[in-house]
């Protein structure tokens, strides 16, 4: 399990009052499961998040527990996953130092392996150069040892990308999640909204994809496992279903509302401008959210994940990605594309990287886990 956020000691118990679980006015569409847990079972969370198990304790707080070890056998498992989904790209990588020479035709083999990782032209060349530079600064002559070098040119290319999602800023937190149909956007949703509920958090999930038959239904069901409320109203209009979660968020105390939005393509013109305005209606209901925008990405989908993110980021501003299916045939060099295409956009004065938030290897709740850039570099490369 991994860690986020630090929590406090508990907030008052807002479920206390008779109505802390009853339709808030503007939120008549609300479905509460049957088998809802009560919101004093969730202490409130502090205003930043932690990366790592251990942490300094907040003002007044007390020190994150170290991991558990069977928390530790659990991530050293979701590991050799990742491996194993990445076994393609990283078995066709570590080919290429199976030499003896460090000379032109590694180089050139290793391009060849790096763009068929679906890395892309930009990335693939800064690796390169980077590479390069630190052979001729260590005077590296075993491929075994550049093999070393290019997993810490990964990391480094990589490692912005590695940030924690923030909870408790606001509250409550706004995170909006959108996606391409099939891309695991839902079902992200649920696995996000029992890794909040385990660390304290109360969830609201609001269940704005209703353009799509079965989501509604799905959310549902995720909602139920997972013990929350949930704003929904079948074939209503997505933006309003949004406002009414946000809205019901706030009368209630809850820590985090979770927005499903509609599954869409980015050449679709018109549904994106329908996600703009759920963003605007939120806004409405919050004049500080969303205060998360996240992407869920199918890491089957190559270059064109990364035409994803610029899509969706120029209509709706993105904060954070969610990476899933990386346990079939995905390569996972999109991660390099997508870094290096947030390198150069600081570079140009537009704002910088959109980090990963998280990443999936299977259906599973444990695997979805946070991203760490020198785990998933040794991954990619086999190393």
């Amino acid at each position: 399990m991994f860690s986020f956020f630090r929590k406090k000691t508990p907030a008052p118990d807002v479920a206390a009052s008779p109505n802390a679980h009853s339709p808030s006015p503007a939120s008549d569409a609300l479905s509460t499961p049957a088998a809802s847990a009560p919101a004093s079972a969730a202490p409130a969370v502090a205003s930043r998040s932690v990366a790592t198990p251990v942490e300094a304790p907040a003002s007044g707080g007390t020190p994150a527990a170290a991991p558990s070890a069977s928390e530790s056998a659990a991530r050293t498992g979701w590991l050799s996953r990742l491996r194993q989904g990445l076994r393609r790209t990283g078995q066709g990588i570590a080919e290429v130092f199976t030499g003896k020479q460090i000379d032109d035709e590694l180089y050139e083999s290793l391009e060849s392996a790096l763009l068929m990782a679906d890395a892309g032209v930009p990335a693939t060349e800064f690796l390169l150069n980077d590479l390069k530079r630190r052979v001729k600064d260590t005077k590296a002559e075993d491929p075994a040892v550049v093999r070393g070098l290019l997993a810490d040119a990964l990391t480094d290319l990589l490692q912005p990308l590695e940030q924690p999602l923030r909870v408790g800023e606001h509250t409550p937190t706004v995170i909006m999640v959108a996606g391409v149909n099939g891309a695991g956007k839902t079902t992200s949703i649920g696995k996000l909204t029992r890794h909040l509920s385990d660390h304290g958090a109360s969830v609201l999930l609001a269940a704005g994809d209703t353009f799509r038959a079965a989501a509604r239904e799905q959310l549902l069901v995720w909602a139920d496992r997972n013990h929350v409320d949930i704003i929904s109203q079948e074939g209503g209009d997505p933006a309003a279903v949004c406002f009414d979660a946000v809205t019901a968020g706030k009368a209630r105390g809850r820590d985090v509302v979770l927005v499903d939005t509609a599954g869409r393509l980015p050449t679709q013109l018109h549904l994106m401008e329908e996600l703009k305005k759920v963003r605007r209606v939120v806004q409405k209901a919050d004049s500080t959210a969303p205060h998360e925008v996240l992407l869920v990405i199918d890491g089957n989908t190559g270059q064109n994940a990364l035409a994803q993110v610029k899509a969706f980021d120029e209509a709706l501003g993105l904060t954070g990605l969610i990476i899933t299916k990386l346990d079939g045939t995905a390569k996972g060099g999109v991660l390099a594309a997508i870094a290096r295409w947030g390198q150069e956009r600081q570079r140009d004065g537009v704002r910088g990287p959109v980090p990963v938030y998280f990443i999936g290897v299977g259906e599973q709740l444990e695997d979805l886990q946070n991203f760490h850039a020198r785990e998933f570099a040794h991954a990619l490369l086999g190393a």
